[in-house]
């Protein structure tokens, strides 16, 4: 199976590629400066000037893209429209680094966890940019996609268990009521979806146990 992460230099880009040559994927870091991850193939390209013909030999795209300037949020929406052009009505599947704002805290699925009036005003933001991708996204019905959502607590330098809980589109805790996962383990599910193509078309989250 042939692999591109898209935005691969960044922290959780840099796992999900490891993760995936660990387990004997051909994988592809497209970056937009100098490769600083384990990928001995790479395509050096702004993720904006990417066309068809850059990913059209690929059965699986990662888009790890993510910003946290608050005058950019909007690209996390730009940059996810862009790719979805790229492969729209194609085999090719799409695979994103969620957030967990947008998660949802009842059976109805009317409130996201962003709505929460406790919910980090630091973070809204950003939570809010993403819920609006996902939004976008879930509009797109020539896109094979699957939108990966962490836990809220999405720990960059957190330890690597081998071990999580796949749950879907409900804000969900673990057995200690904890709502928390690294970015490795994440890596690891992003992977197992990889692998196993189970979510077409659907938002899934990952939770450590």
């Amino acid at each position: 199976m042939k692999i591109a992460v898209v935005a691969a230099n960044g922290k959780a880009g840099k796992l999900i590629v490891k993760e995936a040559l660990d387990r004997g994927f051909d994988v592809t870091a497209i970056v937009r400066s100098a490769n600083k991850t384990v990928a001995k193939k790479v395509v050096q390209k702004d993720i904006m000037d990417l066309t068809k013909d850059d990913l059209k030999n690929f059965d699986v795209v990662v888009d790890a893209f993510g910003v946290f300037d608050p005058d950019k949020l909007s690209q996390h929406s730009t940059v996810l429209a862009h790719l979805c052009d790229i492969l729209s009505n194609s085999k090719i599947r799409l695979l994103i680094v969620g957030g967990a704002g947008s998660l949802y805290v009842d059976k109805d699925h009317k409130v996201q966890l962003f709505d929460a009036p406790d919910f980090p005003k630091e973070y809204l933001p950003l939570a809010q940019a993403q819920g609006k991708a996902l939004a976008e996204l879930r509009k797109r019905d020539d896109v094979q996609w699957t939108f990966i959502s962490p836990a809220a607590d999405f720990q960059a330098e957190g330890e690597r268990t081998g071990e999580y809980i796949l749950a879907g589109e409900e804000f969900t805790l673990n057995s200690k009521g904890e709502s928390v996962i690294s970015y490795a383990d994440y890596a690891i599910a992003m992977v197992d979806e990889i692998e196993k193509g189970d979510h077409i078309k659907q938002r899934i989250s990952v939770v450590r146990k």
